[in-house]
């Protein structure tokens, strides 16, 4: 009975304890690297709101669609539609994700019916008037920052490692908006759980905070953030995305990829 105890217990060192230990090794690149894997879905339709709220709590609210496709070379497209308000319904935003290189935005406009590409330094600026800036809406560039595990932590009683992020070069911040960035990422999945931003006098501008992960592809383990908040500690405003309806669908069709149907959806 004895030796059947003592194998049962070293078993459970080596099913439980062995790959934990594993993870403790990895460096923060590599959390980085399995954190941008543990989202990247093969195909996704969804439908999203937008809340905008200043500091004195008044509120606009902006409806979108999503299409999105991830491909095997780690790029990920994604094309983002507004449906509402009367004002921008029509504008869209193509965005190519590269996973070494830098990302390719464009913009189409309906008033002018014309659409733009989003150059490197409009990056930082906001997102259709929300806390969100553009370069939110796709995942950093690596190769762009320097990396260090700041810490341990626990989130909504999660372990969770602390990751420090600097962009390697003042052009690099100047176009992602931030001099410093300590983000939270559980250790079990991988997933983002909060980010802090910081300026060049290493004072704290926005918070984002991840309110709700659902686990959308349960046989590859990817995992949609559905309800995220960015709070800006400079202006006391907040904006909210909240995904409310979506789809998971690897066969997502190419042909929504292309500038031109960015233009036909006006």
């Amino acid at each position: 009975m004895k030796k059947q105890r003592l194998l049962t217990v070293l078993l459970f060192i080596i099913i439980f304890y062995l790959p934990c230990a594993g993870q403790q090794n990895l460096t923060a690149r590599q959390i980085m690297e399995k954190s941008r894997e543990a989202t990247l879905i093969d195909g996704l339709e969804s439908i999203s709101t937008l809340r905008i709220i200043d500091k004195r709590g008044r509120e606009r609210i902006r409806k979108t669609a999503m299409a999105s496709k991830s491909y095997p070379d780690g790029t990920e497209k994604r094309i983002i539609h507004f449906l509402s308000p009367a004002d921008i319904k029509g504008t869209g935003m193509l965005i190519f994700d590269y996973e070494n290189k830098d990302d390719a935005m464009w913009i189409y406009m309906p008033a002018i019916r014309k659409t733009r590409r989003i150059i490197s330094k409009e990056k930082s600026t906001s997102f259709m008037g929300s806390e969100f800036s553009k370069a939110d809406m796709s995942a950093p560039n690596l190769d762009d920052f320097t990396f260090k595990i700041k810490g341990e932590t626990t989130m909504d009683n999660l372990p969770c490692y602390e990751i420090e992020l600097k962009p390697k070069t003042e052009i690099i911040a100047d176009d992602y908006g931030f001099s410093t960035k300590v983000i939270t990422i559980d250790k079990k999945n991988f997933v983002l759980r909060k980010a802090l931003y910081y300026n060049n006098f290493n004072e704290l501008t926005k918070i984002l905070i991840i309110k709700k992960v659902v686990l959308l592809d349960k046989e590859k383990h990817k995992y949609m953030a559905t309800n995220m908040v960015m709070e800006n500690k400079e202006n006391g405003r907040r904006s909210i995305i909240i995904i409310e309806e979506m789809q998971y669908n690897p066969n997502v069709k190419e042909e929504f990829f292309t500038i031109r149907y960015l233009e036909s959806m006006d």
